[in-house]
This record gives C-alpha cells, sequence and structure tokens, in this order.
C-alpha cells in the first residue's frame, strides 16, 4: 500500500482508502463478509475509512465502531458525514442553510457520530451535501470552530454534490475546510478544471469517491441490468442513464491494457493523479477489496494511456434521477 499526505492535517493516509456505502443502504451486504472484508482491507494496509450517519441511520458507523475495536493497536482514519437535516440529496442551490445545517443541528449530529463511532474525536467530520451560496454565513463557521476547540473534531471536510465539483469553491476559501469529497472517475474529468487546482494552492486534501461511476466503469453492467426495487440504482440506472453509461464503458474496452480489468484501469487512472489524496471505492467482497488495494503499488497508467483517456471525459449536468 502506497500512502500520501492528507492535506494540511500532515496525515499519511492509505491512498486506496475504504467506502462505507455500501455496508448499509444497498442490497446484498451480510454482516460477516462485511466484516471479513473491513479486516481484509486492514491486513492490506488501508487506514481510511469514510462512512455517514445517513448510511443506514448510523448502522455503517457502528460496523465501522467494532472495526476499530478489533484494530485497536493500529491508527485507522476515521470520516464520516452530517445528514442534512431535510433529509434532502442533493441539495438545491434556493435551500437555506438553516433548513439543512442549522448550528444546534451540526453540534447534534457529531455527538451522534461520536457514539456511534466510539471515538472521543472524529479525524474527518463532512457536511453530506452543500451549497456554495452558505459560505459567508456564521452559524456553521462557529459551530464547527466550536467542536473543534472542545476536540471533538480534528479536521472539516465538504461532500460536493454529484457534477458540481465547482459548487464549494469559495466555501474552501474560507480556510476552515480541510477536505473536499468530490466525484471524480474516468468519465467525472471536470474537478480537474478548477476544485483541484484551488486545493493544490490551499493544500486541501482531496477525496475522489464514486472511483466506478457507481458500476458502469466495472465493465459490469449491460443495457439489460436491472437491480431491485429497494437498490438506490434502480432509480439511478434509468435506461437514459443505464444505455449511455454501457454505450461509454464500451468506447473504454479497447484501451484497457492487457492483463487488467476496467476496474484495475479505473483506480489506476485516479492514482495517477497526484492531486488525490485517496479514492474510496465501496467494497463488500474479499475479492473486491483485494483487487482494488492491490491496485496500490506505485505503477501508474504510462502518460499514452492517461492521455488518450482524457477523450473519455464525459460532462453531465444534474438532472431529476442524477441523485
Amino acid at each position: 500500500m502506497e500512502y500520501r499526505k492528507f492535506g494540511r492535517t500532515g496525515w499519511q493516509v492509505s491512498e486506496v482508502g475504504y467506502g462505507m456505502w455500501g455496508m448499509a443502504g444497498w442490497t446484498g451486504s451480510e454482516e460477516q463478509e462485511v466484516n471479513n472484508a473491513l479486516d481484509k482491507s486492514i491486513e492490506m494496509g488501508c487506514n481510511f475509512f469514510d462512512t455517514a450517519w445517513a448510511y443506514g441511520d448510523g448502522l455503517s458507523e457502528e460496523i465501522l465502531n467494532k472495526t476499530l475495536k478489533r484494530h485497536a493497536e493500529k491508527k485507522l482514519y476515521v470520516a464520516t458525514k452530517i445528514p442534512p437535516k431535510n433529509r434532502i440529496w442533493p441539495s438545491q442551490a434556493h435551500f437555506n442553510i438553516a433548513d439543512v445545517f442549522p448550528a444546534d443541528y451540526i453540534v447534534e449530529y457529531t455527538e451522534k457520530s461520536l457514539k456511534n463511532l466510539g471515538v472521543e474525536a472524529i479525524d474527518l467530520q463532512q457536511f453530506h451535501v452543500w451549497e456554495d451560496a452558505w459560505a459567508q454565513h456564521d452559524e456553521w463557521k462557529e459551530a464547527i470552530t466550536k467542536l473543534t476547540k472542545d476536540g471533538k473534531v480534528l479536521s472539516w471536510g465538504v461532500s460536493v454534490n454529484r457534477w458540481e465539483p465547482n459548487n464549494c469553491l469559495e466555501t474552501l476559501r474560507t480556510d476552515l475546510i480541510d477536505a473536499v469529497q468530490v466525484i471524480y472517475n474516468i468519465f467525472d474529468q471536470n474537478p480537474e478544471d478548477a476544485l483541484l487546482p484551488l486545493c493544490r494552492e490551499k493544500n486541501i486534501a482531496v477525496i475522489a469517491r464514486v472511483p466506478f461511476d457507481e458500476g458502469t466503469l466495472t465493465g459490469n453492467l449491460t443495457k439489460e441490468t436491472v437491480f431491485p426495487a429497494e437498490d438506490w440504482r434502480s432509480t439511478y440506472f434509468v435506461p437514459e442513464n443505464l444505455n449511455s453509461s454501457v454505450d461509454h464503458a464500451d468506447a473504454l474496452r479497447p484501451l484497457i491494457p492487457a492483463g487488467m480489468s476496467m476496474a484495475e484501469m479505473a483506480i489506476r487512472f485516479i492514482l495517477s493523479n497526484p492531486d488525490i489524496s485517496t479514492t474510496i471505492p465501496g467494497m463488500r467482497k474479499i475479492r473486491n477489496v483485494e483487487s482494488n488495494m492491490g491496485c496500490s503499488d506505485g505503477k501508474g497508467l504510462s502518460e499514452q494511456l492517461l492521455q488518450e483517456l482524457k477523450g473519455h471525459r464525459w460532462d453531465r449536468t444534474p438532472t431529476e434521477w442524477s441523485q
């Protein structure tokens, strides 16, 4: 496992972290299988775990709590998120921050997460949605400053809405935010335009989420793929999105190097960018952990392939199904 500096915090975090959305709220999760996968990731050097209160209303945080206790001898970095009070993902530009992240609510859910996680301080507490229009509001600033002063949170981050990487730039300029979580992958390269340069300038850590474009970049989806009704992907991969996603994935197949899977190429594309601090694929099975963690070996993609992949950038804008 290779490690990278996590922005101004100075932490050395595994460049492949663990996205824990799959621990709750998706189909197919089984506790023992999940615990085995988590343990395997730590065995392979993973030390960064990203969860959220919203993943199973605290269930994912509780699973991580047990994992931390099983590996109490190791320093594992814990990142979680405060859910929007109005429970609407993503947020909308016209939302009032008082309805989404009022100060007392920020404190309340930080306390809930501390209890679920069984820790005295959260390494990285993040806002699960964000609007840059809130950048200059004082209440959130005062709330996070107090929680930091009280030793309950060590650093703060924002998770940027899907396909809106620039919807946080003014917030980052307040110098109160230590990390930004953004969708970045072979298709979603637009963070490179403005967000990544600003993070480099401000020494802000970047967490690349959705490395496989919700599964498209594994190469396993077809136009006949159907998700169970209770699986959120059933509302994301509507025919319009599924058909286009499969077409874009199929266009990548001729570029996959011999002996490499599309998923491995997707992870290595992200790791080839030094502006990324860590990427957090969701994993529920040991085989996924082994393949994803195995990509951290210091070997990026060739410059020629990276240039070819630049041509597969797919700029999209939020829609009613993009969540």
